[in-house]
């Protein structure tokens, strides 16, 4: 309610008196309707969600997980990844994506094969022209629990009572995948802190923000 209370006091302050034109705005941004496909890369199992946002209102369309433990190459594992994400765009016309970061750790190895899945996510996305915003781990378990240090179980106990899906998963990085979706529609609120998140809308941007991982 934030975000369309937000959008009803702007609205408000360029048009004082309520007019049919004014209702009409203020019906368009009530009932404006969003797509957001979340993803939790990775090159063992790789998370997805996709949601609807409809004004403050938001719901579940789909959720689940690619599998590839049965894939012993990395870069075929890399190639599954770019066409299930570009299937997951084609099919579900998303209006926009959230991804999540890769985690630092001390095995480097994994952070650089979580990197490559996160860069082939991204690529997918900016090869359809779709905004992309990335979030930290801990920002996504803050946004949807209130605990930066949240375990899974409990990121997924509190999607399943907000979307109201009772099927358990049968994996949990289908319902973290889901989660980076929420937590992308909880930023929309202007006023709101938004830390530990970059967005980028095409190669141009994502060049220019990255341009010591160029050669």
């Amino acid at each position: 309610m934030a975000v369309f209370s937000w959008q009803f006091a702007n609205l408000t302050a360029r048009c004082p008196l309520p007019t049919a034109n004014c209702q009409l705005k203020m019906d368009v941004i009530q009932h404006k309707e969003r797509i957001i496909l979340g993803i939790d890369p990775g090159t063992a199992v790789m998370g997805y969600g996709l949601i609807k946002e409809t004004g403050p209102k938001i719901e579940l369309i789909s959720l689940g997980v690619v599998k590839m433990e049965k894939i012993d190459d990395h870069m075929l594992k890399l190639q599954r990844i770019f066409e299930k994400t570009l299937a997951l765009i084609d099919n579900y016309k998303p209006d926009c994506m959230a991804i999540e970061a890769p985690f630092y750790g001390k095995n480097i190895q994994v952070m650089l094969k979580l990197g490559r899945a996160q860069g082939v996510c991204m690529a997918a996305g900016l090869t359809r022209n779709i905004d992309i915003t990335e979030y930290a781990p801990r920002k996504i378990k803050q946004s949807i629990t209130g605990n930066g240090n949240a375990a899974k179980e409990q990121v997924a106990a509190m999607l399943q009572n907000l979307l109201k899906f009772t099927e358990t998963p049968d994996f949990l990085d289908a319902t973290d995948g889901l989660a980076v979706a929420v937590c992308h529609a909880f930023q929309r609120n202007p006023g709101g802190k938004s830390g530990n998140k970059k967005s980028y809308s095409g190669w141009d941007t994502f060049a220019k923000d990255n341009a010591k991982r160029i050669v």
